[in-house]
């Protein structure tokens, strides 16, 4: 049982909560009065979902793309090592320069990887988990 005490337009309300049963249905006294009461049921945020770990091969070592060659096509680098989160775009897909292509964490912190020009996605090298080193190019525009 909680006692509390209001004051709503300058009048005062003695409020108790004396049981809150399993399907939200509270008993509640204002000022002596009973009253049956149905408390809104609150929907919990969806967590966002990271990857426990890096993949691993079957010895056990870290999967880590490196770095491919240079072609004569641009690509979206990785500015530091990380796990990718999110990818924002599909092959076939229209870019304009500064849109969020995908969404890479580094360091706990989720970093947001931008074209750095207009174009057409013509390959996308990475999968959403998996870990990069600095410089490895994640998405190719044409």
């Amino acid at each position: 049982m909680k006692q509390y005490k209001y004051k709503i337009n300058g009048n005062l309300y003695k409020v108790t909560v004396n049981d809150i049963d399993e399907n939200n249905i509270a008993t509640v006294e204002v000022n002596g009065t009973p009253y049956t009461v149905e408390i809104e049921k609150t929907v919990a945020p969806k967590p966002v979902t990271r990857p426990a770990a890096a993949p691993k091969t079957e010895s056990g070592k870290p999967v880590v793309a490196r770095p491919t060659a240079a072609t004569n096509k641009y690509a979206v680098k990785s500015p530091l090592p990380g796990i990718i989160l999110d990818i924002k775009v599909k092959v076939g897909d229209t870019v304009k320069k500064g849109q969020t292509v995908l969404i890479l964490e580094a360091m706990k912190m989720e970093n947001n990887i931008h074209a750095e020009k207009d174009g057409k996605v013509t390959a996308i090298n990475v999968n959403n988990g998996d870990s990069v080193l600095e410089g490895t190019d994640l998405i190719v525009i044409e």
